[in-house]
């Protein structure tokens, strides 16, 4: 079959790489890709957000099914105009209608869902300008520090974490002006929970669901997870605290009810879902849910599926998912992320990446790059160098001595990746 992917980050390299050796698979088009995914499909020069433009390279392309990576389109509602549109219904999306799209596009949606299918989750109080003594009198009530998240999309920055409750109310402030925009036009107010936190990801077609292998990211620039937050600057899976009786637990009280609560809610949902989880004293807790896979979390979780991951979209479209047994491979994945430097601040783009003809052992995942005379960076984060291995300090000793191999100016990559898990 001829499969399109939207995006053009490691998460969509890393999908890539995997679908393009399903016997299932006849083309594949990515839209609008990277240096990286141009090597095993076609990129298309079609941004994911002009659902016109999407159409259009359907058509011109005989596309019978489209993998969404990103979040923006499916909260903007790419499925539901594939099923309003005669011409596109036939295709295959894989991601949830918009209406399930918010529970990543709405902070305030998401808690609301967790606490009428009583999903454990951090209390919380969503708040607008009209009533922000309501969310100082809140904040009254918390412990330090204070957590407010925007409610909307704010490309991964509308959440802050303050330690003074002065600052956290003048923040909550500033949010509801408009600091983040729109998407702040309301704001979480979210007690803040202490523990070690992991990304537990399910693929479902509105009824049943499969598990996929759980990973553990790093967010913070710098070692020691210091510094500013990024995209992720690397990955490990599996989990070494994710045990049995804790996964058990994350299945029965967090999974279920969320596919249950789908069911009850009406909401259309044939794809992935990503829960931000956080373990308190053995319990887990939701966080967040994202609508699609974690990046760099793909460049691990997509390596150590061994079952044919086009065979399990056929299966979603179909809503069959029930009759497949994923298998993983035991070991474990890393990933370690290679960013360009000044990111998360201000970057330059356009350096001539070298090296990576000589990575032996690891898999590199293209995420900011282009053609152009070579292979060059055009973004903050710019590959993920992945492995595989018995134990993570072997896995991370041959990311490590490829991410060396590879050159580009000013690069930088963290060297404590996994630190916290041996």
């Amino acid at each position: 079959m001829n499969i399109l992917l939207l995006g053009s980050g490691g998460r969509e390299h890393a999908l890539a790489w995997k679908m393009r050796v399903s016997p299932l698979l006849d083309n594949l088009f990515i839209a609008p890709g990277n240096a990286g995914t141009g090597l095993i499909g076609k990129n298309l020069n079609v941004d994911p957000e002009d659902f016109n433009g999407v159409k259009n390279a359907v058509i011109k392309n005989n596309i019978e099914m489209v993998v969404v990576g990103p979040e923006v389109p499916l909260v903007k509602g790419i499925t539901d105009f594939f099923l309003n549109d005669p011409d596109l219904s036939r295709v295959s999306v894989i991601g949830p209608s918009s209406r399930g799209a918010q529970l990543e596009g709405s902070k305030e949606f998401a808690k609301q869902f967790m606490v009428q299918h009583k999903i454990p989750t951090a209390r919380y109080l969503a708040v607008t300008l009209d009533t922000i003594d309501e969310g100082e009198r809140f904040l009254n009530t918390l412990k330090s520090p204070f957590v407010l998240k925007a409610d909307g999309l704010a490309a991964g920055k509308g959440v802050l974490i303050i330690d003074d409750i002065d600052e956290a109310k003048n923040e909550l402030q500033m949010m509801l002006s408009g600091k983040f925009g729109k998407a702040s036009n309301t704001v979480v107010i979210e007690e803040f929970l202490s523990g070690i936190e992991l990304s537990v990801f399910v693929v479902t077609d509105g009824h049943s669901f499969m598990m996929l292998p759980e990973a553990k990211d790093y967010k913070r620039i710098g070692e020691g997870d210091s510094g500013l937050n990024t995209g992720g600057m690397g990955a490990v899976s599996p989990v070494p605290f994710a045990d049995e009786d804790f996964m058990n637990k994350v299945e029965k009280r967090i999974i279920k009810p969320t596919i249950e609560g789908f069911k009850e809610d009406g909401i259309e949902y044939k794809g992935f879902i990503f829960f931000g989880l956080i373990k308190v004293e053995g319990e887990p807790y939701v966080i967040e849910y994202n609508v699609r896979l974690g990046d760099p979390e793909t460049e691990v979780v997509m390596p150590r599926l061994q079952t044919d991951v086009v065979e399990v979209f056929k299966a979603v479209a179909a809503g069959r998912l029930k009759d497949l047994t994923p298998k993983f491979d035991p070991r474990t994945a890393v990933t370690v992320m290679m960013v360009s430097g000044g990111y998360p601040g201000k970057y330059e783009k356009g350096k001539n990446i070298l090296g990576l003809d000589h990575v032996e052992g690891s898999i590199v995942f293209h995420a900011g790059t282009t053609s152009s005379n070579g292979v060059v960076t055009s973004g903050g984060r710019v590959l993920a160098v992945t492995s595989l291995g018995s134990s993570i300090d072997e896995a991370l000793e041959k990311s490590y001595r490829n991410a060396e191999k590879i050159q580009f100016e000013k690069k930088y990559y963290r060297k404590d990746i996994g630190f916290d898990l041996k």
